[in-house]
C-alpha cells in the first residue's frame, strides 16, 4: 500500500488529510505542516543511494543513505518509513543517527521477515525508492538528572539517539545494552561516547552475565534515577516497566506497532494507553511504560505471523543460500533473544 492510498476513516482510524506519496515539499512548507507529515520521497531521478553499510551482528545491518531535509529536521526518537521499491512495503525504522553535513540518514536493520531481507541485501551504490519522514513525536528529553537508557538487541540502536541528546543537554547517562552473546552486542562504542555503559550478555561471553533487567534493578536499588528509557523486545520493555513500578521511577518505551502510513489515518498502529486508544505512529511511538497494554501490543504484533512467515520462505527459496530464521509465535526470529524493532 503506497502512502496515498488510504483515504478514508473507519473504526479504529483517525481522519487525517493525506498527501500524495510522491509529492515534493519545500523547506517553506515544512514551517506550516506537522512534522508526522513531512516526507522527502523520491522521484523517478532522485532516489535515496546507499553510500556506507555496516553489519553490526549476525542479522542487524546498518545502512547510511542519503535523505538530506530528513537529516535537518530529525529529532531524536523520531522514524521513517522506508518502501524499497514499487509494490514494497512500507517499513517504519527508527532514524538512529544524521549527518546534517553530508545529508545522510543511518538506519538499522534486524532482518527477520521477506522485506527486511531485501533490504539488508542491497549494498553501497544500491538505492531506496521512498523514505517518509521524520514522522512519530520527538523524545521529551530531561535538562539535567540522571537517565538510565536500556537497550536490548536492536533496540540499543533506537536508543542510541537519545542517549546522545541526553548527553548534550548535560544529563547524566547511564547505558545497559544487552545480547545473546558479544556477537549481538551493538552500539556500545557510539554509547560510551554519551556516559557509562554495562554490558549484558545471555551466555556471560561479554560483559556480565544475565539480563538487562538484572542490571536495571541494581541501578534502580542505588537510587537517584529520573527517568529510565526501555527499548527492545516487548518482554523486555514489559519486564523493565515492572522492574521501575515500584522505585515510582519514570519510564518510557517505544512501540514497534504495526504500522502503514505513519500519520494515524489507518489505525493499524493503535495501543492502548491507560485504557485509552493512541496511536504509536503520531501519539508516539514513545509512551509511559507503565500505562501501556502489554499483552495487546503483543497480540497485535502476532496478527499476519503466518503471512511472514509465508513470504519469507518463499523470498528464502528464490534467494538459494539467503538465511532466514523461523518465526516463534511472537512472530520473531525462535534463535533470538530479542526481536526487530
Amino acid at each position: 500500500m503506497t502512502f496515498g492510498s488510504v483515504r478514508g476513516s473507519g473504526p479504529g482510524m483517525r481522519p487525517t488529510s493525506s498527501r500524495e506519496h510522491h509529492s515534493e515539499i519545500t523547506h517553506t512548507d515544512l514551517a506550516h505542516i506537522p512534522s508526522t507529515l513531512v516526507s522527502q520521497p523520491a522521484t523517478r531521478s532522485k532516489m535515496h543511494p546507499i553510500v556506507s553499510k555496516t553489519q553490526l551482528s549476525p542479522n542487524v545491518t546498518r545502512l547510511v543513505v542519503e535523505a538530506s531535509r530528513i537529516a535537518e529536521i530529525r529529532r531524536p526518537g523520531q522514524f521513517v518509513i522506508v518502501r524499497r521499491g514499487p509494490g514494497g512495503e512500507r517499513i517504519p525504522l527508527t532514524i538512529a543517527d544524521v549527518d546534517k553535513a553530508a545529508g545522510t540518514i543511518s538506519l538499522v536493520i534486524q532482518a527477520i521477515g521477506k522485506s527486511t531481507h531485501e533490504l539488508t541485501s542491497l549494498n553501497v551504490g544500491d538505492a531506496i525508492t521512498d523514505i517518509a519522514g521524520p514522522l512519530g513525536t520527538p523524545t521529551h528529553l530531561l535538562t539535567a538528572g540522571h537517565a538510565v537508557c536500556v537497550g536490548g538487541g536492536v533496540g540499543t540502536a533506537v536508543v542510541y539517539p537519545i542517549a546522545q541528546a541526553l548527553a548534550a543537554n548535560g544529563v547524566k547517562v547511564t547505558s545497559i545494552i544487552g545480547g545473546r552473546s558479544k556477537e549481538w552486542v551493538i552500539y556500545e562504542d557510539e554509547l560510551r561516547a554519551a556516559g557509562e555503559v554495562i554490558v549484558c550478555t545471555d551466555d556471560g561471553s561479554y560483559g556480565r552475565h544475565g539480563f538487562v533487567t538484572e542490571a536495571l534493578k541494581e541501578q534502580c536499588e542505588a537510587g537517584g534515577i529520573d527517568e529510565v528509557f526501555a527499548i527492545g523486545p516487548v518482554p523486555m520493555m514489559r519486564a523493565c516497566s515492572e522492574m521501575t513500578r515500584p522505585f515510582a521511577i519514570k519510564t518510557t518505551v517505544s512501540l514497534n506497532s504495526i504500522m502503514i502510513d505513519g500519520t494515524g489515518m489507518c489505525g493499524g498502529c493503535r495501543v492502548s494507553i491507560a485504557g485509552k486508544t493512541e496511536y504509536a505512529c503520531c501519539d508516539g511511538p514513545e509512551f509511559d511504560g507503565h500505562q501501556v497494554d502489554f499483552r495487546m501490543l503483543a497480540d497485535r504484533l502476532n496478527t499476519y505471523r503466518e503471512f511472514e512467515q509465508v513470504a519469507l520462505e518463499r523470498w528464502t527459496a528464490s534467494h538459494s543460500g539467503a538465511p532466514a530464521m523461523a518465526l516463534t509465535d511472537a512472530g520473531k526470529p525462535a534463535s533470538a533473544s530479542v526481536e526487530a524493532h
